[in-house]
């Protein structure tokens, strides 16, 4: 799966500014199941997905951060953060979404999403091992957007 960024987010990276400043405050949602086809897509919309774990600054719901400037066509997590949650269910994790604030999941071609494949090497987010127990920690320390040359 390539990163797939919706509609919304192109749009408002169009309109009103940087990829940090729209997802400023945002989650990481890891997901089991067959990924929608679209980040615009609604989550279960390609079957049944699983929301496995929301990651926040410590885990607490507190939305998460990018560094305030890119460097060579990337920008990287906030340094200063500690991102990680708390599995809600155990499963097998495929996909993540990175949404902005307010996001329910639903079908929209409004809000701001970044949506990749989760596996241990080559996928848009890395893990140790896809497999997620329930009540287990989940950290991600290393995140990195980055924009395609021309």
């Amino acid at each position: 799966m390539a990163l797939k960024i919706s509609t919304g987010l192109r749009n408002k990276l169009l309109d009103t500014g940087s990829f940090a400043t729209v997802m400023a405050g945002g989650l990481v949602k890891i997901y089991s199941g067959t990924a929608p086809l679209t980040a615009d897509d609604a989550i279960g919309s390609a079957g049944t997905n699983v929301l496995l774990c929301t990651i926040s600054i410590d885990g607490l719901g507190t939305g998460i951060n990018m560094e305030a400037a890119a460097v060579g066509g990337t920008i990287e997590k906030k340094t200063t953060e500690a991102w990680k949650g708390t599995n809600a269910a155990s499963g097998v994790a495929t996909f993540y979404r990175h949404v902005a604030v307010g996001d329910n999941g639903s079908l929209s071609t409004t809000q701001a999403r970044l949506q990749g494949a989760i596996g241990t090497a080559g996928a848009e987010m890395n893990f140790t091992s896809t497999s997620l127990t329930a009540g287990a920690d989940q950290n991600v320390d290393y995140y990195r957007v980055t924009l395609p040359t021309a």
